[in-house]
C-alpha cells in the first residue's frame, strides 16, 4: 500500500483514505493501482462488512492530477499510443465498478471538495455522507475533458438525464446541504459533526445482513437496465438464497422472540 492511500480495518469496516492533502487528494497512477488491487480483495474478504472511501485534509478528492496532465502534454515523446492510453484508463476505472457492484455496502465520506473523477468515485459508492459545506462538481468541462470513472452513468441514474447534463456541461458547484436535498448524497451534516456522523453511519451499514445486502445490490443494479421479467427472475433466485443464510434464520427467531436481530454477515 502506497503512503498516498491508507487502509485501516476495525469492527468489520475497511476504510480507504486518500492521503495527498496538499493536492486535495488528487488521483495519481499509484493511488489508482492500489485502489484497483484493494477492491477485489476487500470484496472477497468475509470479515469486511463495509468499505469506506474518504480523503484527508478536509478534501475528498479533487479528481485527476491536472498538473500531471500538463506535464505529459508538454512532453509527448514518451506518450503511449491512443489505444494504450484508453486501455490503461479503462483498467483503472474498474475501481468504480467494484465500488458499485461488490457484494457489500460502500460509503463515501465527503469532508470537502469532490470533483471530476473524485466525484465519480463518490457516486460509485452505494451511500454518501457529506459536510454541509463540501463542494461537489463534475469539473471536467473546466479543463476541456469529457469525464471518466462512470460519473456520467451514476449521475444520470441518481439525478436524471437533464440534471446530469447540466452538471457536466456547466461544471456547476453544489454544496453538501443542497446535494442532500436533491438526492446526490444521502446525508449531510455540519463539517464539525461529520466525523462522528460518518462513524455512526458506517456502524449502521456494517451491522446489516451483509449477504442479503449483496443480493439487494445485484437486484437494484439489474433494475437500472433489465426488464421487469429479468428482475423478477433475479429476485426469486436471490430471495431463496438469502432464506438459507444464518442471518435470516437468526432474525426469524429474533422476530418470534420479539427482540432485535444481530446480524453476523453469514
Amino acid at each position: 500500500m502506497t503512503p498516498e492511500l491508507e487502509e485501516t480495518f476495525a469492527d468489520g469496516i475497511a476504510t480507504l483514505t486518500l492521503n495527498r492533502p496538499a493536492s486535495r487528494n488528487a488521483l495519481t497512477s499509484e493511488i489508482l493501482f492500489e485502489l484497483a488491487q484493494a477492491m477485489p480483495r476487500l470484496a472477497q474478504d468475509p470479515a469486511v462488512r463495509l468499505v469506506v472511501l474518504t480523503g484527508k485534509g478536509g478534501a475528498f478528492c479533487a479528481g485527476g492530477d491536472v498538473k500531471g496532465f500538463a506535464s505529459r502534454a508538454a512532453d509527448s515523446s514518451k506518450a503511449p499510443t491512443f489505444e494504450q492510453s484508453a486501455q490503461m484508463l479503462r483498467a483503472r476505472m474498474e475501481v468504480s465498478r467494484w465500488l458499485h457492484e461488490m457484494p457489500k455496502p460502500t460509503l463515501a465520506v465527503i469532508s470537502g471538495p469532490a470533483a471530476g473523477a473524485g466525484l465519480s468515485l463518490a457516486l460509485a459508492c452505494d451511500m454518501r455522507i457529506a459536510a454541509d459545506e463540501a463542494k461537489l462538481t463534475t469539473a471536467f468541462s473546466k479543463v476541456g475533458l469529457s469525464g471518466d470513472f462512470g460519473g456520467s452513468y451514476f449521475l444520470t441514474q441518481i439525478l436524471g438525464a437533464a440534471k446530469a447534463r447540466e452538471m457536466y456541461f456547466t461544471a456547476q458547484v453544489i454544496l453538501g446541504q443542497e446535494a442532500a436535498r436533491i438526492g446526490l448524497v444521502n446525508r449531510s451534516v455540519p463539517g464539525d459533526q461529520l466525523a462522528q456522523a460518518a462513524a455512526d453511519y458506517a456502524r449502521e451499514l456494517a451491522s446489516l445482513p451483509t449477504i442479503a445486502v449483496g443480493y439487494m445490490k445485484r437486484n437494484l443494479n439489474a433494475a437500472m437496465q433489465n426488464s421487469l421479467s429479468e428482475v423478477l427472475d433475479l429476485e426469486a433466485t436471490h430471495m431463496i438464497r438469502t432464506f438459507e443464510t444464518h442471518d435470516h434464520k437468526a432474525a426469524a427467531v429474533a422476530f418470534v422472540d420479539k427482540r432485535a436481530p444481530k446480524f453476523e454477515g453469514r
